[in-house]
């Protein structure tokens, strides 16, 4: 069993993907930890705990950040554009949910899971990047004890799609990204270069709720929004980036990977871009030397992961 903490801004594909994770028999979600990012924390949180709720989730939701882990970047407008005003492609939530949250803020729960489970939690982590790198603040320890981290988040060879050069999980919090691709544990970074191709129909998606229960329902209905902002790119259909991360969790085999170092520009017109320096490459002395490498992907066979996230949400 792969124990994992999603740490998550619910956001339509971060729904998906967490009824990925609490369905595949693989999966241990062990937490649930919150980020600002497509909407206010306080409207994710609120989200997940809603999520938690109507599917039936155990794993305990931590409230996480706010605000970048540079407190003097300017606050950005939420992209409700592209995931409702509240987050969940405005399908009807409670403006409250009557479930409790654990107590500890997000990296505190973080720190402490993972010193309760050495060498075995798994973070994946679809949203800002802001929760992993206030717990390595505040225990660096902790990257000697995490498994692994993986990441939907970051673009090398493709353009961005919040800005020519960035990705929005990235551009959102870069001093955050750059803490986490730099720290000295191992680092998946499934980014733009394989969720941009990797789309699931308007039609496939119904076809699943036709056949699932009541929690493929609500995704379908949540995702209708989501899918009607992504017409200018896909045809009928969305981008499944935050399931991405989690297919990697379990079937790795589907991706073709790099090695290298990787560094976030923080600033700039190229504010927000994440760059590999490939293993084997030969640079004169810089900025990339003397860090770990870290796993990129540049490759996904995206029919048999469009295929596994099927049939993981229909296997109730």
């Amino acid at each position: 069993m792969h124990k994992v903490i999603y740490d998550t801004d619910p956001g339509v594909d971060d729904a998906m993907a967490l009824l990925f994770l609490h369905r595949h028999p693989e999966i241990d979600l062990i937490g649930i930890t919150t980020v600002f990012g497509n909407a206010s924390v306080e409207t994710t949180t609120r989200n997940a705990l809603f999520l938690k709720r109507e599917w039936d989730i155990a794993a305990p939701v931590a409230k996480g950040a706010s605000i970048t882990i540079d407190p003097a970047r300017a606050e950005r407008e939420w992209p409700a554009m592209v995931h409702g005003d509240n987050g969940l492609g405005n399908f009807e939530v409670p403006e409250t949910i009557d479930l409790p949250l654990d107590p500890r803020p997000a990296h505190r729960f973080i720190i402490d899971t993972v010193r309760a489970n050495p060498g075995e939690i798994r973070l994946v982590a679809v949203g800002r990047m802001t929760n992993l790198a206030m717990a390595l603040k505040e225990d660096p320890g902790i990257a000697a004890l995490v498994k692994d981290v993986v990441i939907m988040g970051g673009n090398f060879y493709v353009p961005g799609n919040v800005s020519p050069v960035a990705e929005a999980n990235i551009h959102g919090d870069p001093e955050a990204a750059d803490i986490v691709m730099t720290a000295p544990w191992k680092v998946v970074v499934i980014g733009l270069d394989v969720t941009s191709i990797t789309t699931m129909s308007r039609s496939y998606l119904g076809d699943i709720a036709a056949k699932g229960d009541q929690a493929v329902k609500q995704l379908d209905a949540l995702s209708q929004h989501y899918i009607d902002f992504y017409k200018h790119a896909v045809e009928d259909g969305m981008m499944v980036h935050d399931s991405c991360a989690c297919v990697y969790v379990v079937a790795p085999e589907l991706f073709t990977t790099i090695t290298g170092a990787v560094r976030v520009v923080c600033g700039g017109i190229a504010d927000g871009q994440t760059i590999v320096k490939p293993d084997g490459c030969r640079f004169p002395p810089g900025d990339w030397d003397g860090l770990p490498s870290q796993v990129v992907a540049t490759g996904i066979e995206s029919e048999k992961v469009i295929g596994l996230i099927r049939d993981t949400l229909l296997a109730v």
